[in-house]
């Protein structure tokens, strides 16, 4: 099934989602990386506030190339995805609703998935320069001094993605 999505994404919207599905973002999404999500657990870990609000919100772990003169961005392809799986259970449980990258994620991630009902969902890796002209804004929003690592607020049209694990733990990767 094809899905057109409008951020932010409510728990209303995981649920028409299912394993498979193609779905098209349009809106606001954020880029976090290793280094950022590092650094968001090491801020929960002291009680500190985080500096974005995971509630209904998708991440993208991507770290874009530098924006050629005249676009938002550089080349904008995902990251592989179990690269944050040790930090991912503790955001989706703080709201997080959604995650974009490449590849499979741990057991435990798919149980958070499961139980804060969210969706995980795979760009096409080595398509990065297509993906970035679906990008129209970005901004770095926190830990600038990281770089490409640094948190970036991104507006979407139409960023295809593929539903790979819905909220009933449904997994593409694993269908015969």
């Amino acid at each position: 099934m094809n899905i057109n999505l409008q951020t932010p994404l409510t728990e209303e919207k995981v649920n028409s989602m299912k394993a498979g599905d193609f779905v098209y973002i349009t809106g606001t999404i954020y880029t976090a990386r290793d280094a950022a999500h590092k650094r968001m657990d090491e801020a929960l870990c002291q009680n500190k506030e985080l500096p974005i609000d995971m509630k209904d919100n998708i991440i993208y772990y991507m770290g874009p190339s530098p924006a050629r003169e005249g676009r938002p961005i550089g080349s904008a392809g995902p990251t592989t995805a179990s690269r944050m799986d040790k930090y991912a259970p503790k955001l989706l449980d703080l709201g997080l609703r959604g995650m974009i990258g490449k590849g499979k994620r741990s057991k435990e991630v798919i149980d958070a998935i499961i139980r804060n009902k969210c969706v995980y969902f795979a760009a096409i890796g080595g398509a990065g320069a297509l993906l970035s002209k679906c990008i129209k804004e970005s901004e770095v929003v926190a830990y600038d001094d990281l770089g490409t690592e640094a948190i970036r607020k991104l507006r979407v049209e139409n960023f295809p993605v593929i539903v790979v694990i819905d909220k009933d733990g449904n997994n593409l990767y694993e269908k015969h």
